[in-house]
């Protein structure tokens, strides 16, 4: 029973990290989309 809890617990963590990962490259490509949006408009 011990070990069935702690694998669910461990495939909870490990899914929410890649989750987080996610989100996390979402943002930075957010980000670089806007620092080249402005880039493109002072270059012009």
């Amino acid at each position: 029973m011990k070990k069935i809890v702690l694998a669910a617990l461990t495939a909870l963590t490990l899914l929410s990290a890649c989750n987080t990962v996610s989100g996390f490259g979402k943002d930075v490509s957010k980000a670089g989309d806007k620092l080249e949006q402005s880039a493109d408009r002072h270059a012009h």
